[in-house]
């Protein structure tokens, strides 16, 4: 047989005011659509739900076995209806977003987190790569947004900038480097072991301008596993200032006096498809996300394909 929700709801409201006329009224039915309702559904089940014998209307035994398990449909019903309203209102189901793991990745927390106390209904996924792999992973997936250090710009695709970043090229403060005096020559880098974050991409499309060519370069997975071979002495590299910025204040880390510059910044970008425009979800993480006054600013250098 079909239970019908209109069939538990009306179960439901006889259990809740005690009379089919008082369900009636609270359903806005009248008595008999009520009673028809109730009818249909004890002969559907084969059992009565309600003992008829006094004034007010009594449930069963096997009536509060259905009632239970009715009221959990009609839950799961309303929870339906009101995420399909919240879809017809332009609620994008899923966004799937690839963002390079040299970003900070708590202001996208707590944009998630404001979306998340909002009770924004759609289905939102993170993806991390690195240099490459991140507009790799945007077209391999067919996702909708991709958070870029840098990537091959065309035509097909729509970019929104985000607050700039500062890199800084750092040392443990035990490092031999640490002690040399300064601006050091390419040379003086050659000596020692360069680290890297090694880019997740299997084209290789961008190259990685920011190395220095040392015979001894270490490749890693990620700037946490970055972090740790630095601190410990195991080389030097470019590190996100925000990563490091304790560290620098403290003295366990310091910056590597490098003639042709210890610091650089970049602009992160915001990507989409342009023939897919953000809908109402990816427009309120772009919004909240460039406007996240916690998000790490440096100074505003003019736009350039600058790498780690």
């Amino acid at each position: 047989m079909r239970i019908t929700l209109d069939s538990l709801e009306a179960l439901e409201a006889i259990h809740r005011h005690g009379t089919f006329a008082g369900a009636a009224k609270a359903l806005h039915k009248v008595q008999s659509a009520v009673s028809y309702s109730i009818r249909q559904l004890e002969e559907g089940l084969g059992v009565e739900l309600f003992d008829r014998a006094g004034h007010r209307a009594v449930l069963t035994d096997a009536g509060r076995a259905v009632l239970e398990e009715g009221r959990q449909l009609i839950s799961r019903a309303r929870r339906i209806e009101t995420i399909a309203a919240r879809f017809h209102e332009n609620w994008e189901p899923r966004v799937v977003i690839v963002i390079d793991g040299i970003l900070p990745i708590e202001p996208i927390m707590r944009v998630l987190r404001t979306m998340a106390d909002d009770g924004v209904p759609t289905h939102i996924q993170l993806k991390v790569e690195f240099l490459g792999g991140v507009q790799d992973r945007f077209e391999k997936d067919d996702a909708d947004i991709m958070l870029a250090k840098d990537y091959a710009r065309s035509g097909r695709l729509t970019e929104h900038a985000l607050p700039p970043m500062e890199v800084v090229l750092v040392a443990a403060a035990s490092h031999p480097l640490a002690s040399t005096p300064g601006p050091l020559a390419l040379a003086s880098l050659h000596a020692h072991v360069e680290l890297t974050v090694h880019d997740s991409s299997e084209s290789k499309r961008l190259v990685d301008a920011r190395l220095f060519g040392c015979p001894r370069v270490f490749y890693l997975s990620d700037f946490a596993t970055k972090k740790q071979g630095i601190a410990m002495g195991l080389g030097f590299g470019w590190m996100p200032q925000y990563l490091v910025r304790d560290e620098l204040a403290v003295g366990t880390m310091c910056t590597v006096p490098f003639k042709g510059g210890s610091h650089y910044a970049f602009t992160p970008v915001l990507v989409h498809p342009a023939d897919r425009p953000l809908g109402r979800a990816g427009s309120m993480f772009l919004r909240l996300l460039a406007g996240d006054p916690a998000t790490p600013v440096a100074t505003p250098a003019k736009r350039r394909r600058s790498r780690r």
